[in-house]
Order: structure tokens, then sequence, then C-alpha cells
């Protein structure tokens, strides 16, 4: 039984949905097959990104219904009578109305695609009653073709009850034919129907692409927020959603790259029909945020007028520990009661309440590995060569003497900017908690090296021709990296290892190809050839055929000849993320081999684009330190030469 579409209560009643474990033997391949799988384009244009683990035959049809179909159920819980409603089908969403009188119901439909996830296919969204009865059709939504690159379905989106009505409905359509390169006034709108089977209305409209709605506590005000990618700019407004010819009032205007600018989230509450709306304290919200700072992020809560949109401060986290908002418990005139989440570098989190100036501990969770303690870190700051600022944590070991160099591992993640000031902001901070699981390359601090992790390569330029500067960009941070490791005395400049994940693995490979910056490297279910994702890629905006050229210098498989360094490539069999198919890697490492480099692939059987088994995790590990081992740790001298390792 499935409860993860448990709606609300309404009296004694309860909605679920079900998979029925009877529900037959699945659908058996058969040895030979009738007929052929066909694919046919009309000639319309449909980029689409490249995805993986997708339907590819009728036996996959077959399964997938035979897996996905499932029932809704109304069970009374006094008794437990569980009543049926509505056929069995592929039901993708179930959200009852704050009244509980009706269910606003999204079911997949035929024809499936082989070319995109399920989430993508066409499907239906009803209002149904408590019966299953079907009140109103609300949307046909065809499946996501033709949408233009990095584009919106037209038609209703976002379809959803409207909180503290009864049974109205709130969505969003385009205004634009969802194509982002269009020139138009307003992209998106707003629209209700008030009931559900009323006359839709506009509420307003956005010059920008709509990307939420938050409502208020008194049902009437949302904060609406809009975000332009041209210039990655988001902006949110208070809008009086009854009141159409309102002005609406602008509450944020910033880069949605300026840390140090964000305002902090809304606290929200749940109300009686289970939705969550923004808190409202008399004139006041509350927001709480990361507080990010050149120091490192320090955690606040804020209170803001909602007449005025003044901010005004209650509480921020104190300097040398990182402590963060979870909840708001009430407000008093003696100041808010709240609960936060405490850590330090050496105190592992447990929870705390705050009340009337004094603070109260909630939890005594003990040290999960206090074998690991005597681990240090630090923040650090250093400039680009171009002078774009940036930062990293440094990690040193337990028991690390003064002024010893150690082998050093940069471990990092590109990301991409338009402003070099945003670019250069520190986001983290060096007073977390040093929690070390799963595959984390931190395990490396218990071999003796040391790490910079999470050291920023920014990507800053035009949005639409960043990536023409890729290589030199991501070159130019890590050499600023491993100077500032060298000047502080402790890296070993000729023993320096490289490693990512994802992106991060991209970037990898190609600091390998484009420099002699490193020993070796650990690269981590990475894509390396861009032609297999010929549609875009993080937020590259061009295709394949708009920007040939651009595709093939960014793609490190094109230089494989260059890879002079030893590298280590990890792939989940399975892998299902979006462009980095498995088959990535396996042509990355038959590239490096051909033209005489030294690589060595491992497949997690079973394993997707992170690893979760215990077998995956410890093997991964394993891997990683022994090839850090034997080519940075125990590098040989430059200019010597190692054989290829061929296995």
């Amino acid at each position: 039984m499935t409860w993860g579409d448990v709606g609300r209560r309404e009296g004694a009643r309860m909605i679920e949905r079900e998979v029925k474990e009877k529900r037959g033997e699945k659908p058996e391949k058969k040895s030979v097959t009738k007929g052929t799988n066909k694919r046919e384009t009309s000639g319309s244009s449909s980029p689409l990104r490249t995805y993986q683990d997708l339907l590819s035959s009728r036996h996959d049809e077959a399964l997938f219904e035979h897996y996905a179909t499932s029932e809704i159920n109304r069970i009374e819980l006094a008794g437990g009578l569980r009543t049926p409603i509505g056929p069995a089908a592929l039901y993708s969403s179930i959200a009852p109305s704050p009244d509980g009188q009706h269910l606003l119901v999204s079911t997949l439909q035929r024809p499936f695609s082989y070319l995109m996830p399920a989430y993508l296919f066409g499907h239906s969204v009803e209002v149904w009653d408590a019966d299953g009865q079907i009140e109103k059709i609300v949307a046909r939504v065809p499946m996501a073709e033709g949408i233009p690159l990095h584009g919106v379905r037209t038609g209703p989106r976002s379809i959803g009850w409207r909180p503290g009505r009864p049974a109205s409905l709130v969505w969003t359509e385009a205004l634009d034919g969802g194509d982002p390169k269009k020139e138009v006034p307003h992209r998106d709108r707003c629209m209700l129907a008030e009931p559900f089977d009323a006359k839709a209305r506009e509420a307003f409209r956005s010059e920008f692409r709509l990307r939420g709605i938050s409502w208020l506590q008194d049902g009437r005000r949302a904060l609406a927020s809009e975000y332009d990618r041209d210039r990655r700019w988001t902006r949110t407004w208070l809008r009086d959603i009854d009141d159409p010819q309102g002005e609406p009032r602008l509450v944020e205007d910033r880069s949605s790259n300026d840390r140090y600018a964000d305002p902090g989230s809304p606290l929200t509450v749940i109300d009686d029909s289970g939705q969550r709306l923004v808190r409202v304290d008399g004139p006041w919200i509350h927001r709480s945020g990361r507080g990010a700072g050149p120091t490192g992020a320090r955690p606040f809560l804020d209170r803001q007028h909602l007449e005025t949109l003044e901010s005004e401060r209650l509480w921020r986290c104190g300097q040398g520990t990182y402590e963060s908002v979870t909840r708001l418990l009430d407000v008093t005139p003696s100041g808010p009661v709240f609960i936060t989440r405490y850590e330090s570098p050496s105190e592992p989190p447990n929870y705390r309440r705050h009340r009337a100036g004094k603070v109260e501990a909630l939890t005594d969770f003990p040290d999960p590995s206090p074998q690991l303690r005597g681990i240090t870190k630090q923040l650090v700051t250093y400039e680009r060569a171009d002078g774009v600022a940036l930062s990293a944590t440094l990690y040193l070991p337990a028991g690390y003497e003064q002024g010893t160099r150690l082998p050093l591992v940069v471990w990092a993640y590109p990301r991409e900017f338009s402003d070099p000031r945003t670019a250069g902001q520190v986001g983290g901070s060096p007073y977390r908690f040093t929690r070390i699981g799963g595959s984390s390359h931190l395990f490396f601090l218990t071999q003796g090296y040391a790490i910079m992790d999470s050291a920023t390569m920014p990507v800053i330029g035009d949005p639409e021709t960043m990536n023409d500067t890729f290589i030199e960009q991501i070159v130019a941070a890590a050499a600023a990296a491993i100077d500032k490791a060298v000047e502080m005395g402790v890296a070993d400049r000729q023993r320096v290892g490289v490693g990512g994940h994802s992106y991060g693995a991209f970037m990898t490979a190609n600091l390998l190809a484009h420099c002699d910056l490193f020993s070796a490297g650990v690269a981590r279910s990475g894509a390396y050839n861009r032609t297999l994702t010929p549609f875009g890629f993080q937020s590259e905006r061009r295709t394949l055929w708009q920007a040939p050229e651009a595709y093939f210098a960014i793609s490190p498989f094109m230089h494989a000849d260059k890879i002079n360094e030893p590298i280590l490539l990890v792939h989940g069999e399975i892998d299902n993320n979006s462009g980095t198919f498995p088959l990535q890697s396996s042509r990355m490492y038959q590239a490096i081999k051909g033209n005489g480099g030294t690589a060595r692939l491992v497949y997690l059987p079973n394993e997707s684009h992170g690893y979760r088994a215990r077998e995956s995790v410890l093997h991964t590990l394993a891997e990683m330190i022994e090839w850090f081992d034997r080519h940075v740790k125990n590098a040989a001298p430059a200019g010597s030469a190692e054989g290829a390792l061929d296995k």
C-alpha cells in the first residue's frame, strides 16, 4: 500500500492511493516479438534534453502500466471501511480540496514516449466528487513535445487548489507560447476558477516567468516570484489576489546568484486542510535564511512588515558556530519562540529552543564518529588571475603538524554566473560539524591528505556564450586554488589530485586535458562528449548545430589524446540522470586507452547517478583512495613515465 498521496482528513475519512498486491503476473517478454518498434517524426521541432532509462518497446510499456497502475480508496477511519473510487489508472497525483468535498486528480495518458520520462507524458487533470465521479475536466495536457529549448508548456500548468477557499483552482499559463526567446511584455499569467466549475479569470500577469506563489494565511494575499532567465534575476511581489486592480508591491529584486542579498524564505504553517501557508503575525511575516557573507554563512531570523516592507533582524547565529532556524513556534511580547539546529566543527547537530532570550537544549545526540575528530577546517579566500574572488574550505587531517606539506585533493563543481561580483561570494560556513558519510571525498582526510573542498569554479559571462571560455576559467580557478594551498604551506605542488561528481567529473576530465596542474583525477558519474547532449547541458542555451565548435571544444572526449595524467572513471550502471549516460564513461575510457593514456573504469551494478548500497559506497572509497595513493601521494617524480593501466 502506498501512502505517499494521503490527502486530508475530513471527519473520519482519508484518501489513499493503493497499488494492488494481487495485480497479476508481470507481462513476460516474448522471445519472438510481433512486428517492429516504429518511431516517426512529422517535421515539427521538438528539442529535448537527453534522458536515459526510458521506455523503449511495447513490452516496456506493458511493464510500466503493470507497475504504475493504482486505485484510489476512501477510508472510513472509524471501522476501517475501504471504498474504491474511480477506475484503476496511472494516477500521478491526488489532492483533496480545502473543504474535503472534491479531489483534484492527475492521470497519465497514452501514447507514451520513448524520448522523455513519465512526468513529461500527456495527462488529464480532473475534479472528482468524494465518490469518484468527474465533476469537471480542468485540462487535457498533451505530451511535452514541441516545447522550445528551456521553455514551458502552453496551456494550464502548475494546477492546484487555492488555499483558504473551499474549492477554487489556481494555475499558470504562458503568454509567450512557452518560448523564452520571444520578446513579449508579459511571459505568464495566473488564472483562477472560483469555484472550480466557474469561468476562469485572470488574477495577474508577470513580466518574467512565474516561478511560484506562496499564499499568506489571510487567503487573499500572496508572494508571487518570477525569474528573468536573460539576467538570472529574481523578483517577488506582494499581491492582493482578490483585487485585480490593486498595485503589486515589490518585495525582492536581486540577482538570483546574489547570496549576500538573499532576504531568506518566509516561514510557513500548515492549515486545517493540510496546505502550507506563509505565517502572518499581525502586520508581520517572518523570514529565515542562510545569511551568506564574506566570512561565511550566519543564519538569521527576520520579521518583515507587510505595509512598509521593512525588515527587522530578531536573531542571528553567533560567530564560530552554525545555528539555523527550523521552526517558529510562537510570537510573544517578549519576542519570538523558535527552534534552531545548532552545530559547530566539534559538536554534532542538536536542537535548541529560544524563548525570551534564554536557550534550552532539546536534544543531545552524540558524535556519530568520534574517531574522526581532530580534523580541522577553515574558510580560505583567494583570487583568480583575472581578479575574481574565490573561496574554498581547507580541511587538514587530525594530527597535522604546521609546516608539513601534504598531498592535496581539490574537489569542486563548476557554477555559472553572469556577474563577477556574485561569482566571488562565499556561500558556505567553516563552522558546520564535519560529518563524513557515504562515498564522500572527505575520507581522504583519514589517509593523510589535505582537501580544498568546494573550491569555487565560477564560469562568468553572457548566458548565451559563457561556455566559450569555460576551459580558460576553470583552469585559472584551479591554478589559484593550488597556489593558495602551496602559499599556506600545507600542500605539495607536485602531489595534487582533482575530483568531482557529475558536472564536477566533466570539470575533472577537462582540467586533466587542458593543464598540467594535477597528478591524477577522479571523475564520478560524468558526461564527457557533449555531442551526445545536443540540445543543451547545464545552462547551455545553444544546440549542437548552432554552436558545434563550442560543443567540440568543451568536450574532454574530443581532447582525450591530451589527457596524460591518470584518471579514475566511476559510474552507476543504471544512471538515469539527464545526459550522464553510463556510455559516456565507457567511451571516455576507450578514447583514453586508444590514445595511450592511463585510466581505470569502474561500473557499479544497480546504481544510479548517486551511490547507495554499502558495497558500492565502500568499493568507491577503496578505488578512490587506492588511485590517489598510487598516482598522487606516491606519485612518480615529474618527467618519469608509467605504463598505461589496462584492466
